[in-house]
């Protein structure tokens, strides 16, 4: 199909859209139910991400967990989803990405169920594995069908805003349910929740999402370079969730480390010969597509390490309950829709997502500059709304941009890639960043401790050099953004037949080793 005529089905005037990969899709009121279907889905995994942190103490006294032993049930998850968005997200162009869509979500709902009826440590750090699978699966294609479906960039800047709204403001509603939820009947239910949710998506998904085939296993089964990125990838996450607890500079940090990066060495260089690249190093030539992803590890391992470290924060300097918590950031989720929903997709299609994310980046900063200042009795009012308000602004322009940005070059051979690829650095980005914030704020307040300064003084302390340095990473990411990212996304060049992929930007982390 020429592009003249697949733009001219898109605007309506034809039946349904066909991309060069045989996908076909209604144009009229189906479309937005698929988006629907899919925001379904991904709000499922989001908030699964956030609400289990809230509810760890309760499970530690109900299943006998051990202090160390509890991290896993974040860590089991969290290596899972990190270490196969790529390989799914590839998947997803192989052998369609509806298929792994709805693999992804019975895996996922299944899973939720085994969690909530876990009776063991075990049972529990497994089935949150298993769920990790299926949250990769299924979030890792989601953004790149919602780029076929909506091929005009008007419409594109529209579900990119409801998208972006669901993935960012899902963590803030995550944790005002989990509070919710462990305090009114049991921790079991933020897993049983998932249900009816899973089930619907699934049904409505098998009848609403048009059918592809994708491409064919045979063109790019690379094998070797799976086994490597995956192996890769895992690694990495897990030397960088257990980096706070054994030092950045022990034996066990390093060394797990340079074998991750030398499996990443051994990927590039498989796939810069093989014949069926896994990941064709051509997507790299977009400069919107590879400075989108440095700017959004930046940018996440700065406006994530303050979410979750604020949370913090205000449970254990300020004594707020979950509820309150979640409360707490409400503002951040209302902004976050408000623009998402309302402005962000109008102002990237009139300035272009370049323009638009210099001031939502500018703003984060500005946020986490304001925490920096919060004292030890701070009042919610005047100490943190402000940067609640900022952080609300700035996400709400940052990511809808950013994500943008990084599909714009994507093609119809390369939109699964360009997904995965930006959905695994939004999880290794997030991992570093939380790892080397936390671990500044506990060395921070272990040394004030020692010179004896009071434990909430101490622990203020050890944040607020935390909030500086993730200032310090979304000035980073914002100096990144201007030096490279062009001002508006690169126009989409029809080639090949594939797919497509991609996240939530909230990456699952965890935050129990922080002070």
């Amino acid at each position: 199909m020429s592009e003249q005529a697949y733009v001219r089905e898109a605007a309506g005037k034809g039946p349904s859209i066909r991309s060069d990969s045989g996908e076909v899709a209604s144009t009229t009121a189906p479309r937005w139910l698929a988006l629907l279907v899919l925001c379904s889905g991904l709000l499922m995994i989001v908030l699964d991400q956030t609400i289990v942190n809230v509810a760890l103490p309760s499970i530690q006294s109900d299943l006998g967990f051990s202090q160390s032993s509890l991290a896993w049930v974040i860590n089991a998850y969290l290596i899972a989803f990190g270490g196969l968005l790529l390989l799914a997200g590839r998947l997803g162009d192989l052998i369609g990405r509806k298929r792994i869509f709805l693999i992804g979500l019975a895996l996922f709902t299944t899973a939720s169920l085994l969690c909530g009826i876990s009776w063991s440590p075990a049972m529990l750090v497994a089935a949150r594995f298993v769920q990790g699978v299926g949250g990769a699966m299924t979030s890792a294609v989601i953004l790149g069908m919602i780029v076929t479906l909506f091929p005009l960039p008007r419409e594109r800047a529209r579900a990119i805003g409801v998208y972006s709204f669901v993935a960012s403001g899902g963590a803030a509603i995550g944790l005002l349910a989990g509070g919710a939820i462990t305090e009114a009947i049991s921790w079991n239910w933020i897993f049983f929740v998932n249900l009816p949710i899973g089930i619907a998506a699934f049904l409505t998904a098998i009848r609403i999402l048009g059918t592809e085939q994708g491409i064919g296993l045979s063109g790019g089964a690379d094998v070797s370079g799976a086994v490597l990125v995956t192996g890769a990838l895992m690694l990495g996450v897990y030397t960088l969730v257990e980096a706070a607890d054994y030092g950045w500079a022990s034996l066990h940090t390093v060394g797990l480390g340079a074998l991750s990066i030398a499996l990443l060495a051994a990927f590039v260089v498989r796939q810069a010969t093989a014949a069926k690249p896994l990941l064709p190093l051509r997507i790299f030539k977009s400069r919107n597509v590879s400075g989108a992803n440095a700017t959004v590890a930046l940018m996440i391992g700065g406006f994530f390490g303050m979410f979750f470290l604020g949370a913090l924060y205000m449970q254990r300097v300020l004594g707020y309950g979950p509820v309150e918590v979640g409360l707490a950031f409400l503002p951040v989720a209302l902004l976050i829709g408000t623009l998402a929903l309302g402005f962000s997709a109008r102002l990237n299609t009139r300035f272009g997502p370049g323009t638009v994310l210099v001031p939502g980046l500018s703003l984060g900063v500005a946020a986490l500059a304001l925490l920096t200042r919060a004292p030890v009795e701070a009042d919610y009012v005047t100490d943190i709304l402000p940067a609640m308000l900022l952080l609300g602004v700035g996400a709400g322009l940052s990511f809808p941009a950013l994500t943008t940005l990084a599909m714009s070059g994507a093609t119809p051979s390369d939109s699964g890639l360009a997904s995965g690829l930006i959905n695994t650095t939004q999880q290794v980005g997030g991992a570093l960043g939380l790892s080397i914030l936390a671990t500044l704020a506990t060395s921070r307040t272990d040394a004030q401790l020692s010179d004896g300064v009071s434990t909430a003084s101490a622990l203020t302390s050890g944040y607020h050099l935390a909030f500086g340095v993730g200032a310090a990473f979304i000035a980073a990411a914002l100096a990144l953004a201007v030096a490279l990212l062009q001002k508006r996304a690169e126009p989409r060049v029809e080639s090949a037949p594939e797919s497509e992929t991609s996240q939530p930007m909230i990456p699952a982390v965890s935050t129990r080793r922080c002070p």
